[in-house]
């Protein structure tokens, strides 16, 4: 195991520990829903270096093997690890993943300020990164003492323009709302963010009470039912169906990689009607796309007769579609339809 490597995974333990401990705290309202991320800032370690199985430490991964684990450094070791990344980078001004690996190691080190100076530099080479700008934001209002208002709610505006599912972007998102006292605006954004996760997801389960209690200060303790004969439209406004993959490509996929299943217009706006965020080991997958997973109150299912039907995976877990990402899509139907059949069946060319 390289230094390198080694700094990935001693930074992702450390990242847990130290996050559960400045985060969680009953007072602070950004630790509501930040918590739900303790784990994956431990997995972004990896991102740029390659994501081996024996590494991995979030939820439902394998555990790294003892021998691993024997050789886990000491805390001035580490710390000697990240000065050495921090002086490398001083050769390799033009390195975006040396810049966000060196961000992510002073974010699990406590050294806050340090990491916005090194994103600072990662975004400027990397701008359209959701993932990167949800980080940069996370960094600087923990330098900001905890502050997501101004610079970092730009970041996370920006980061959900680019992919309007980001998990700690809307994480981020409704904790700026609820600190602002907006909890109508929380609630929608942490609801979203339950719908990317899987239901018996450990993210899935830790965002609810974050959105009980924004309901409950709202003053909307219970969810809105959903409306019944005649309004009977409504619930019409929706598409349904199953999504597979083709076989000839399932040796391209890890069953963690993102599925993202939408809708767009036929003839409207290319930005999705309504997404829905899986994983590869859901599929074959029973869907239903309706207005509650718009990404847009003006560009929902209910405002246009006819819509395509897509399913991408995307192994950076980006709804912007990349090369190499599979996809497929139906023929257009009409908004109301059961039934639909989406085969991811094409990869995107590099």
């Amino acid at each position: 195991m390289t230094w390198f490597v080694l700094l990935a995974v001693v930074l992702g333990v450390i990242s847990v520990a130290w996050l559960t401990r400045a985060l969680w705290r009953p007072s602070t309202t950004l630790a509501m829903t930040l918590a739900v991320f303790v784990f994956a800032v431990a997995g972004l370690g990896y991102v740029g270096i390659g994501s081996p199985a024996h590494l991995a430490l979030v939820p439902g991964a394998a555990q790294p093997p003892a021998s691993a684990a024997a050789q886990t450094p000491t805390a001035e070791q580490v710390v000697a690890m990240v000065d050495q990344l921090a002086e490398r980078m001083k050769s390799q001004p033009d390195n975006a993943e040396g810049w966000l690996m060196l961000g992510r190691s002073y974010v699990a080190l406590g050294k806050h300020a340090d990491a916005v100076a090194a994103y600072r530099k990662a975004s400027a080479l990397r701008p359209s990164d959701a993932n990167l700008l949800a980080d940069f934001a996370y960094a600087l209002a923990m330098a900001n003492q905890r502050n997501l208002q101004g610079e970092p709610l730009k970041l996370i505006d920006r980061a959900l323009a680019i992919d309007a599912v980001q998990p700690k972007a809307l994480a981020l998102a409704g904790t700026a709302a609820f600190d602002r006292r907006d909890y109508a605006l929380a609630v929608k954004y942490w609801e979203k963010l339950a719908q990317t996760q899987p239901p018996d997801s450990a993210f899935g389960r830790q965002v609810q009470p974050s959105i009980a209690e924004a309901r409950r200060l709202g003053g909307m303790s219970a969810p809105v039912a959903a409306p019944t004969a005649p309004g009977a439209a409504a619930s019409s406004a929706q598409v349904s169906g199953t999504v597979t993959l083709a076989a000839a490509l399932k040796g391209k996929v890890s069953p963690n990689d993102t599925v993202f299943v939408f809708a767009r217009a036929v003839d409207g706006p290319r930005m999705p009607l309504a997404i829905l965020r899986k994983q590869v080991k859901d599929l074959p997958l029973n869907f239903t796309l309706d207005d509650s997973m718009a990404m847009s109150p003006q560009a929902t299912l209910s405002a246009f007769p006819r819509v395509i039907v897509g399913a991408r995976i995307s192994k950076q877990g980006v709804a912007m579609p990349q090369a190499g990402d599979l996809q497929g899509f139906t023929m257009p139907a009409a908004v109301g339809a059961r039934g639909l059949k989406v085969e991811i069946n094409e990869e995107i060319g590099r």
